[in-house]
């Protein structure tokens, strides 16, 4: 909460001002009922018609001034409590960014999502209500209680009894909560992870008839999320009941004790008026406060979220040092878990030279893609060492380890954007550049027959391509920074034989000193490789090129001869 508070600090003088006009604006609307009692006590009795008009006309400026204050106010609120969300996202997204690949498991992707959206939204409100009530609302009550001890001691005795009760109730009711809030967070994380999960899997959900058990299964999640917001709701909803039937008991005793004041003689008919007055405006200024307290709840829960992951610590630095290798990848000793249970990669170990092809074969989940994250550190390897470049891959800068790799994963996306944006990413390339990389993707073939070439607008997530068009410009998109080191996971997956073959031989041929490493279930792909790495259960079984994978590794023989029959050889 502290670390999120601070984010008001560049705005303190402009909150200075909103909070100065809001004192003014509650001033103001503390003198009307002071007028009223006199006209009421004083001008009516005596006639004096000239002072009713006057004492009327400058009720009327005080009420039109204390709005104008208050609208002033208002909007100057409205904009600090923008600003300053603002800078809360982006600083959250920045650091969401910055999270090492580990951390984001940790969290998960839909929670970081909540975080952005629905967590800084109840916090843009918190700021926002504070500012617009948290002067006010006090002002009114402290200011109405003073003014009615100076007038009347004995009701503002009654007055200021309700208000403690009504405090301690507000405080008593956030304080339990609080609690209530974090956990309805974490149930909306649920279902934003279940929508997330829908829409990119639409495809199959329907393929596949699932439409029905996914209904079922968001229902369930949307209905936990409805309960724990329920009961976070029910236990905030008893604050306004309870203020109610407090003050409006006060309010009770109030008219009954001043009836008999006035009876008796003790108390003027406009006194009486100017302090139910005051009541009514202590009143809805406490029901004002325990709504403030409200939005407190939900966007200090809130704010809690937030701080987790800007304060999240930097898990992965630089740390220098002196060993090299002459290999330009390579693995020594290399374990890693993602659970820290169960070793995903164990006692991997590897070199590859500068320019040379490295091929990964392995079933599913054997670690072939876990091997690849070690090398780009997306995550760090519990033991052993990783080298980039001749160097420990925990030396290396990260702009400059990330800088050396051109990627294509299993699970890409496209933007909606052109075919040249999808391809240059971001990175402003020459078109000459991107043409050359589709032409190495064996892309720019069906690149020329899109409606407007390089221009053609990529839908969502690439539904306007196939699925081997898809994959092209993906490997368009690594080539075309001219990498030093290109890894190729599964990127052949959709594409027919002709093609891959097409493809390899077009990368050895545009792009001979580049490093490959290539991930494939086709021998077809793998065989030219330098080296072949054969895993099973995150364990490098067998090693070498591709005759000497035939004679002495019984699974690459066999994939070889039911893929390639009497090629194999």
């Amino acid at each position: 909460m502290h670390t999120v508070a601070r984010y008001l600090r560049p705005y303190a003088g402009r909150v200075a001002c909103g909070v100065t006009i809001k004192f003014t604006a509650a001033v103001l609307e503390l003198i009307l009922p002071l007028l009223l009692a006199r006209i009421i006590d004083v001008y009516v009795p005596a006639g004096e018609l000239a002072h009713i008009w006057r004492a009327g006309g400058l009720m009327v400026c005080l009420a039109f001034g204390a709005a104008f204050c208050n609208i002033t106010a208002n909007r100057m609120a409205a904009w600090v409590s923008k600003e300053v969300t603002k800078t809360i996202r982006r600083d959250l997204y920045s650091r969401v960014e910055r999270l090492s690949c580990a951390q984001m498991d940790r969290y998960s992707i839909s929670s970081l999502v909540s975080r952005l959206t629905n967590d800084t939204y109840n916090v843009h409100q918190m700021f926002d209500k504070v500012q617009r009530g948290g002067i006010r609302a006090p002002m009114l009550v402290l200011g109405g209680l003073v003014l009615t001890f100076l007038q009347v001691p004995m009701l503002a005795a009654v007055q200021l009894v309700v208000c403690l009760l009504t405090f301690f109730t507000i405080w008593l009711v956030t304080r339990r909560g609080i609690p209530y809030y974090s956990k309805a967070q974490a149930a909306v994380d649920s279902v934003v992870r279940i929508i997330r999960e829908n829409a990119s899997g639409v495809r199959v959900i329907k393929a596949l008839a699932c439409q029905e058990g996914e209904r079922r299964r968001f229902g369930e999640a949307n209905s936990q999320a409805r309960r724990t917001e329920e009961t976070a709701g029910t236990v905030m909803a008893a604050a306004n009941p309870m203020t109610d039937l407090l003050l409006n008991s006060g309010l009770v005793l109030v008219v009954i004790v001043g009836a008999f004041q006035v009876n008796e003689g003790r108390m003027e008919a406009g006194q009486i008026v100017a302090f139910l007055s005051y009541f009514a405006l202590i009143q809805n200024a406490t029901l004002g406060i325990a709504k403030i307290f409200v939005k407190i709840s939900k966007g200090a829960a809130s704010a809690r979220r937030i701080e987790e992951v800007l304060l999240a610590p930097r898990e992965q630095r630089t740390e220098p040092s002196d060993r090299t290798s002459e290999a330009q990848l390579g693995m020594e000793h290399v374990d890693f878990s993602y659970l820290g249970v169960e070793k995903d990669l164990e006692d991997a170990s590897f070199t590859l030279g500068k320019g040379e092809t490295l091929g990964i074969l392995g079933p599913t989940g054997s670690g072939k893609t876990t091997l690849v994250s070690l090398l780009l550190r997306l995550y760090d390897g519990d033991g052993g060492v990783v080298w980039v470049g001749g160097r420990d891959v925990k030396s290396l800068e990260k702009d400059d380890l990330r800088g050396r790799f051109g990627v294509v994963f299993q699970n890409e996306a496209l933007l909606s954007e052109s075919v040249y944006e999808n391809i240059s990413f971001l990175r402003d390339l020459p078109r000459e550049d991107v043409i050359a990389a589709a032409k190495t993707a064996q892309a720019w073939e069906f690149i020329q027959e899109l409606p407007e070439g390089l221009d053609t607008h990529v839908d969502i997530r690439g539904a306007n391509l196939s699925g081997g068009q898809r994959q092209r410009l993906l490997i368009a998109r690594a080539l075309a920074a001219k990498p030093e080191i290109l890894v190729l996971d599964s990127a052949d997956s959709a594409l027919d034989y002709r093609t891959a073959a097409r493809l390899h031989e077009a990368i050895r041929r545009d792009c001979p000193g580049t490093t490959l490493v290539i991930i494939s279930e086709r021998i077809a792909s793998l065989r030219e490789a330098d080296r072949i790495l054969v895993l099973e259960d995150g364990v490098i079984t067998h090693q070498g090129g591709h005759e000497e994978l035939l004679a002495s590794c019984g699974r690459y023989r066999r994939m070889a001869e039911l893929q390639m029959g009497g090629a194999a050889e």
